[in-house]
This record gives C-alpha cells, sequence and structure tokens, in this order.
C-alpha cells in the first residue's frame, strides 16, 4: 500500500459570525473538478464546483450553501490561496481610445498583467451598516444575509419581481412588543402581503441594508504598458479575482 501525504489544516474566521473554520487545501481530486469546468463559460456551472469544492475540503460541520455570500467569496479565496498560491495574476485589456499612423481613433487593445495577494483582502463594511430595522414604535424587522445562490438570481438584474424575491428572501424575523415571528414558520403568501404594506421609506432601509452589507473587494491603480493610461480599477466578487 502507497504511503498518504499529510495534509496541512488552515484556518479563516468568517466574517459574519466570527467563527474559525478549518479547512484544507484542494488535492487533484478537487482540481479535477475545475479543469473540467473551464471550458464552460456558464456561471451557475462554476459556482456550482467551488460549493462543492468548498463542501469536501472545510473540516467543520457547516452548510456551505447556507453561508451568506461574502464568507462563502472569503472562505474561496483563502482555499485557493492555500491550494495554489496567494498571489494572482488577472489579464486586463486597455480599453483606451488611442490614434494610430493614420490618426484614426481605435482601442489601445493592450493586454497587461495585474498582481496582487489575495490574502491582503479584508472585507470592506459600511460604518452605520445593520441587519435590524425599526418600521415604527412596535415592530420591526431584523434581515439575514442572501446566499451566493439567491445572489447570481438576482445579479445584473433589476426588474421588480427579481428584486422583491430578494427581500422575501431575506427578511429573517418580523417582531412586535411581544412576539417575534419567524419567516420560515409563514408561507411565502403572508410574507408577500407584509412586504406590501410596508411603506417606501421601509423599501429603502431594506434596500440600503443590500448596498451596505460586507463586501470583497480590491482597488487596482493600473497604468497601460503601452499608451501608459491610468485608471483606478475594482474588484469585486470572487469571480473578479478569479477569472
Amino acid at each position: 500500500m502507497l504511503p498518504k501525504i499529510d495534509t496541512p489544516i488552515y484556518e479563516v474566521k468568517l466574517i459574519s459570525s466570527g467563527k474559525v473554520v478549518q479547512f484544507r487545501p484542494f488535492l487533484v481530486k478537487e482540481q479535477k473538478l475545475f479543469l473540467m469546468n473551464t471550458e464552460n463559460d456558464d456561471v451557475e456551472a462554476t459556482i456550482k464546483v467551488i460549493r462543492q469544492v468548498l463542501k469536501n475540503c472545510v473540516l467543520n460541520d457547516i452548510d456551505i450553501d447556507a453561508l451568506p455570500v461574502f464568507d462563502l467569496e472569503y472562505l474561496f479565496m483563502h482555499l485557493r490561496a492555500r491550494s495554489v498560491s496567494e498571489v494572482v495574476n488577472l489579464k486586463y485589456r486597455c480599453n483606451n481610445i488611442v490614434k494610430n499612423d493614420k490618426d484614426e481613433e481605435k482601442d489601445c487593445g493592450t493586454i497587461n498583467e495585474i498582481s496582487f495577494n489575495v490574502l491582503e483582502i479584508q472585507p470592506t463594511i459600511t460604518e452605520g451598516h445593520t441587519k435590524k430595522f425599526q418600521l415604527t414604535d412596535k415592530v420591526g424587522i431584523i434581515m439575514r444575509y442572501p446566499t451566493f445562490e439567491l445572489m447570481q438570481k438576482s445579479a445584473g438584474r433589476e426588474d421588480a419581481d427579481v428584486i422583491m424575491d430578494l427581500i422575501y428572501a431575506s427578511i429573517e424575523q418580523v417582531y412586535d412588543e411581544d412576539t417575534v415571528y419567524h419567516m420560515k414558520d409563514s408561507t411565502r403568501d403572508e410574507i408577500i402581503e407584509f412586504v406590501d404594506n410596508l411603506q417606501q421609506k421601509d423599501l429603502e432601509n431594506i434596500r440600503k441594508f443590500f448596498d451596505t452589507m460586507p463586501k470583497l473587494e480590491k482597488k487596482i491603480d493600473y497604468k497601460c504598458k503601452k499608451c501608459g493610461y491610468q485608471e483606478n480599477i475594482t474588484l469585486e466578487g470572487v469571480q473578479s479575482f478569479f477569472v
């Protein structure tokens, strides 16, 4: 029987709860999942692979699918750093408008390489961010952070139905002076009726909750090696960091 190779164990603290999670680097068997997905441009398929690899590598008894989107991204960034390299090299195409020899305008198009250490990326948390909103003197709500799956369904979409579905799914509790009502015990129709009877200012507070929740981003001062164009680039989310 061939010998087994000891695998190191690392730790990272979740943003939402402060809980310390232990994980091992992903191995060849997990790398195969990424390789099989390399030629696939389907975002949902990529996220599915990331979640499966996390389930394989995380040693604690936690529900990966239930993690807030920023926890899942933060955990995967640390997993990737410990499994492959702390340094990420991305290629960025310069979109600056330049003139050619015929004085015609065109995109610079130069491919530049951007490098940074992912372990230096810390979550951005907006001052005053809160999960709890008082609607009246007696009634309030407590929000839950959306999962990666929920955020993917609403990403890049502004239609009212998608936004409202995100709101319905992200209300965790409603409370008054006497009782706490858990949304898991309420029907979808009851939740819709409750939200439909909120005032516009209440919806704005809920929107603010989504806009200010923790996020992972990296600001880079970029300069094109050919045309010298300078730009401030902000990378946000796990796909921006590794695609």
